[in-house]
């Protein structure tokens, strides 16, 4: 009985969140949706509030950033998700480590599991109230946690990423200082850092979704905004992701509006190959035209997914979209599978980063796989590799800058 309602319980839960996201992302209507976002107006501004005053006490060094001794390079949005960031942050940690730099990208670990309670009360009493280390999910050479314990994002970077560390912790000045001491790393890369105000970056590199870029232009929970739009001041770079390659003059005036130095950098996600989830084959995308395939994902914006599928050639005749992050029970994967059998799909569709989530024992009879998507820079290929030379050639860029000026 308790059990029952435990399981009605969190599908309530689920459901009102999932009408929440609804509504910030203007997907509900009626009276209803309007009272419901009117309150949740309320809230954004208390929210927004709260933002400024923090901004503001860093900015007037009340609160004060902690250097660790090391090039920091921060990556993030001013929304929350759907950007498209953790591609961005792969290609950039990717060109650093092939530079030669040693580098270390420090994760939050959104939604990652947490050491068990009784654990957490045993290392304080035998490490005498010290904390626990961050969690090391790749130490450059093998990869240390799963998903659940890692994170469904620091879990993709350090599978696709050799020899670069990834650790997870919530206090990123604790990690940071952590991955130095312990590996001599000379490069950090605050993956989504751009809120992350104690620990400075020497480069900002913010990400704007040109498809959507500031939603409804509120904060949350009204809107998708972490913080106002004209915070985009603190940027050194801005990267339009999901771009089309189309000049977009209204959305690049307001960034010149609030930041007339930052390098605008446009970037679009491009599908590179279909992989067997929990195996070793791989597809084509060809593979996909004329086929009857389903999709299911857990992002912050499926439609930009299932778009992908169709422009390939596929036939998507079953959907199924859960909240980001969303970690599926064993029952909605088996439904889904249920689904696409009695549908006699060709093939089942997720992304990379749901793909970690599907435990290797749950068997689809329908051929399952993960679409990969890679960044491809296709307006500002000289900015983006300027941005990778400041770190690793400052002299060059030092000295380069000075015959510009002299001459």
């Amino acid at each position: 009985m308790l059990k029952r309602l435990l399981a009605k319980f969190r599908h309530s839960l689920y459901r009102f969140e999932q009408y929440t996201v609804d509504v910030i992302y203007g997907r509900r209507s009626g009276w209803r949706a309007s009272i419901y976002g009117g309150f949740l107006h309320l809230n954004s501004l208390l929210y927004s509030g709260i933002v400024q005053i923090r901004t503001w006490l860093y900015r007037k060094r009340i609160l004060h950033d902690q250097p660790l001794g090391c090039l920091v390079v921060v990556v993030g949005n001013l929304t929350v998700g759907g950007t498209g960031k953790t591609p961005v942050v792969e290609k950039f940690a990717r060109s650093l480590a092939e530079r030669g730099r040693r580098v270390a990208i420090l994760s939050r670990g959104y939604k990652s599991k947490s050491e068990p309670l009784w654990r957490q009360w045993w290392r304080r009493i035998s490490h005498g109230g010290e904390p626990p280390p961050p969690k090391v999910v790749s130490d450059g050479e093998t990869v240390l946690l799963d998903s659940e314990m890692a994170g469904d994002e620091p879990y993709m970077l350090a599978r696709n990423l050799p020899g670069v560390l990834v650790i997870v912790d919530k206090n990123r000045v604790k990690s940071g200082s952590y991955a130095i001491r312990k590996y001599g790393v000379d490069t950090l890369i605050l993956d989504d850092g751009f809120q992350y105000l104690p620990l400075k970056g020497r480069l900002n590199l913010l990400l704007i979704d040109k498809t959507n870029p500031f939603g409804n232009e509120k904060l949350l929970p009204r809107g998708i905004l972490r913080e106002p739009i004209k915070h985009l001041k603190r940027a050194s770079y801005v990267f339009l992701t999901k771009s089309d390659g189309q000049p977009d003059g209204e959305l690049e005036d307001l960034i010149r509006h609030y930041n007339r130095e930052a390098e605008i950098i446009e970037c679009a996600h491009r599908p590179s190959y279909l992989q067997e989830v929990n195996g070793e084959g791989r597809m084509e995308l060809e593979a996909l035209r004329g086929r009857r395939v389903g999709a299911f994902s857990g992002i912050a914006v499926p439609e930009s997914f299932e778009g992908f599928l169709r422009e390939l050639g596929a036939s998507v005749l079953l959907t199924k979209r859960f909240l980001d992050h969303h970690r599926f029970t064993s029952r909605e994967l088996e439904d889904i599978f249920r689904q696409a059998s009695e549908a006699s799909l060709d093939y089942l569709i997720t992304t990379e980063k749901d793909a970690v989530r599907i435990p290797p024992e749950l068997r689809s009879e329908v051929p399952l796989y993960y679409l990969r998507l890679e960044i491809e820079i296709i307006d500002g290929t000289h900015d983006f590799e300027e941005a990778v030379s400041r770190i690793c050639f400052p002299e060059l860029i030092r000295t380069s800058a000075a015959s510009r000026a002299t001459g």
